[in-house]
């Protein structure tokens, strides 16, 4: 059997879609869906089920792909390692979103780089968590940290830990709001209230607003930055209010830059998990990684 036909099998089972599959693979649809078919015909049994939004395996597709997937992912690991014995470096790729990578994951795992040439050489790109799952699938990442859960047998998921949100703002937007009226009127004591935020839809500020207040906000963003390292910097600045994560803003709180407005009971909380393709933890640079990870994550909570 070709192992191009396995590969591009295996990205159309991970992607679910012979667009996207082509996209991962740099193929035109034409090609993959010719692909398909030859393996088709070489397995006797269809593979996969048209749908009008992409394709789902057939019992036969998905026992196909949970035997070559893991080989395949194998081999992909030796041709990036190569065959010299004299050398032990392995490059580990990762995903993760911009802040949290940057600020927790790639530190925790420089330890693994080494110094004497046996270490990983670490490659990280910045992803939202579908883009980060759905590079994972195809082949393009070798591990992912991910606020989404996977769903699927192809992937698998670990807890990493818990991001606590906070509802902070600079000290002199701090002295304008009256502290018993936010603990008894609850989201009504900020409106009006200047909001900086990562996205337009206000995705932090709405979250806390529901799970603390019951409420949705009733304002739009004042300032719109799609890093929460920016969205700290301009909060500093006394643009507005802004929820961030804790491990985020420690510094600020601790120098004074930034007050918390409110202490809830139960605070909004945001997990992280680390997510491998299934079967690939049997990898050591992607063993390593995982484990190094999580004994770092136990000082994160």
């Amino acid at each position: 059997m070709d192992l191009a036909l396995l590969r591009t099998f295996v990205t159309v089972h991970r992607a679910g879609s012979f667009t996207r599959a082509a996209a991962l693979l740099g193929l035109s649809q034409p090609a993959v869906t010719s692909q398909i078919r030859t393996l088709e015909r070489q397995v006797g049994r269809p593979l996969f089920l048209r749908q009008a939004r992409g394709v789902i395996p057939t019992s036969i597709g998905d026992e196909l792909a949970h035997k070559a997937a893991p080989h395949l992912d194998a081999l992909v690991e030796i041709t990036e390692s190569g065959l010299d014995d004299d050398s032990s470096l392995r490059t580990l790729h990762l995903a993760g979103p911009p802040e949290f990578t940057a600020e927790r994951v790639l530190p925790a795992l420089v330890a693994l780089t080494g110094e004497d040439g046996q270490g990983i050489a670490l490659r990280a790109s910045f992803k939202t968590a579908d883009e980060a799952l759905e590079g994972l699938a195809a082949g393009h990442h070798d591990l992912a940290v991910s606020t989404a859960r996977p769903r699927g047998p192809l992937l698998t998921a670990t807890p990493l830990c818990d991001e606590v949100h906070i509802l902070v703002a600079a000290p002199r937007w701090a002295a304008r709001i009256d502290a018993d009226a936010l603990r008894h009127k609850g989201a009504s004591a900020l409106e009006n209230l200047p909001v900086v935020e990562v996205h337009e839809s206000l995705p932090f500020v709405s979250r806390y607003w529901a799970s603390v207040f019951d409420a949705l906000p009733a304002t739009s963003g004042a300032v719109v930055a799609p890093d929460l390292r920016a969205v700290l910097s301009c909060t500093t600045a006394g643009a507005g209010l802004a929820v961030l994560p804790r491990y985020l803003c420690t510094g600020a709180l601790e120098r004074g830059d930034v007050v918390a407005l409110h202490e809830p009971a139960v605070p909004p909380l945001r997990t992280y998990f680390l997510v491998v393709r299934t079967g690939t933890l049997s990898l050591p640079p992607v063993t390593r990684a995982h484990e190094c990870l999580q004994r770092a994550a136990a000082d994160w909570c």
